[in-house]
């Protein structure tokens, strides 16, 4: 076990913890905020922003009570728990939270894949099919696959793969936690 720096020690981390701490919304919302606003935020303005997304009102329409709410959980649950684990600093007495490097694996568990979406790694074995057969039908001559040269199949298919390579980091860093002006939600 590690200590933070107020010498208590951190829990260790394993997949029961992080799936326990993403199992809750607020605390998936309040991570989604902090990715988004580096540095230091202070707990009454990630409350109203977390109450926003929770009523679907923008931040003015927020009301007393709603932040209320949101607020009390986060300081007595939620951001004590985000501490515990090392996600987050959170200083109880001035109110500021700070997201930490620990977090950074919390990416590879909320990348998020729409429902109609073809998985990246189901698009490279179809990428690779294809380009098996055109390889094999360019090298016994088929048809208009015989046409092209052999330098001509060489640099199409890397296009292809840097191509589709280029796609799969832009599309990545996308549904990245953070990156989209209002979480995801399941």
């Amino acid at each position: 076990m590690s200590k933070r720096a107020d010498g208590m020690e951190k829990t260790p981390l394993s997949r029961d913890i992080i799936f326990q701490i993403l199992s809750n919304r607020r605390r998936r919302y309040a991570l989604h905020y902090l990715r988004r606003n580096e540095g230091p935020v202070e707990i009454g303005e990630l409350a109203t922003q977390i109450a926003a997304w929770e009523n679907d009102v923008t931040v003015e329409e927020v009301t007393s009570q709603q932040r209320k709410r949101v607020y009390n959980t986060l300081q007595q649950a939620h951001l004590p728990k985000l501490d515990e684990t090392g996600f987050i600093d959170y200083d109880a007495a001035h109110g500021d939270v700070t997201l930490t490097e620990q977090a950074e694996p919390l990416n590879t568990y909320l990348e998020i894949i729409p429902d109609n979406n073809l998985p990246w790694s189901e698009y490279y074995f179809v990428l690779g099919c294809i380009s098996l057969a055109l390889l094999t039908g360019a090298w016994f001559d088929a048809g208009p696959l015989g046409v092209v040269p052999d330098i001509g199949w060489a640099v199409g298919l890397a296009a292809l793969v840097t191509v589709s390579g280029a796609a799969h980091m832009y599309y990545y860093r996308n549904l990245r936690l953070g990156h989209t002006e209002v979480p995801e939600d399941e």
